[in-house]
């Protein structure tokens, strides 16, 4: 059994979500009264059952063949986000990487208009994190069937998260798990609260983008994430708990606009570095 990285500062996301896809063993998902299992360190038990998992290689179409117009259009993508190394987009690529929490929580409260925190709006940040793995897990299917080689693998390339680089190369890249996670948690959020449809999908859409900035996906990995993305979370739908789970976070978004509750994140510093052209 492949064990999760653990080091000092962090726990790398891709190994250890790598690392669920093959030891979770629970058959089914705890009632919402227990508390949530960590079946690895930092990365909490989804609403999906083994059973549940998606086999997303029966959906996703291959990846690009090496002289095919799909992988000019990535090779001329991944191109032209080299330019971006050490700008403000840059560093967003690098903040959008850690899909860790609490920091990951923050990726979307600009575009809610809200803080997402354990303390703020604990139901959201549970949804959250448990939906990352459900939607993580979903890419793997494909990612183990493909085995795409990632930009910075062929293109000799920086990476915007250099220490990861090592765990990257093994990891395949097609399609992109980032991706699956910013675009599933943009639907979701997009179901809770409606009004902020425009800016949310906007930021689900930049947050997969940063894997292209960050020189470690293709475009068209992000593309195939967002398919993922929606698979799973339509999967989700058919899940009691996710559906409490789900109405409990509408009552905390409520609540915390209610009470005048603002993003504890710089959003003026986000939007300038998202307005970057990335063409």
């Amino acid at each position: 059994m492949r064990k999760t990285a653990n080091s000092l500062k962090k726990i790398v996301f891709l190994l250890a979500i790598a690392t669920l896809a093959a030891c979770t063993t629970s058959k089914t998902a705890p009632p919402v009264s227990e508390q949530v299992q960590e079946i690895a360190p930092g990365f909490l038990q989804g609403y999906l059952t083994q059973e549940d998992q998606l086999d997303s290689k029966k959906f996703v179409p291959p990846a690009p063949g090496a002289d095919s117009p799909r992988q000019a259009l990535d090779t001329a993508w991944a191109n032209n986000m080299l330019k971006l190394r050490g700008t403000a987009r840059w560093d967003q690529a690098i903040r959008d990487a850690d899909l860790h929490f609490p920091a990951a929580a923050n990726a979307f409260s600009c575009s809610l208009g809200i803080p997402v925190t354990e303390e703020d709006t604990p139901a959201l940040y549970m949804l959250l994190r448990r939906t990352l793995t459900d939607v993580g897990l979903a890419s793997y299917s494909a990612k183990n069937a493909y085995q795409r080689e990632r930009p910075f693998m062929v293109n000799g390339q920086p990476i915007c998260t250099p220490d990861e680089e090592e765990m990257l190369r093994k990891d395949g890249s097609y399609p992109s798990g980032h991706t699956s996670i910013g675009w599933g948690w943009a639907l979701i959020l997009t179901e809770l609260s409606p009004a902020q449809t425009d800016s949310l999908v906007a930021r689900g859409r930049s947050f997969g983008e940063s894997r292209n900035v960050c020189n470690v996906h293709w475009y068209s990995d992000v593309v195939a994430g967002r398919m993922v993305a929606a698979a799973a979370v339509a999967k989700l739908h058919s899940k009691p708990q996710f559906l409490a789970a789900m109405d409990a976070a509408g009552k905390d978004i409520a609540r915390a606009r209610a009470a005048g509750l603002t993003p504890r994140v710089d959003c003026e510093a986000e939007a300038s570095a998202l307005a970057v052209p990335l063409q």
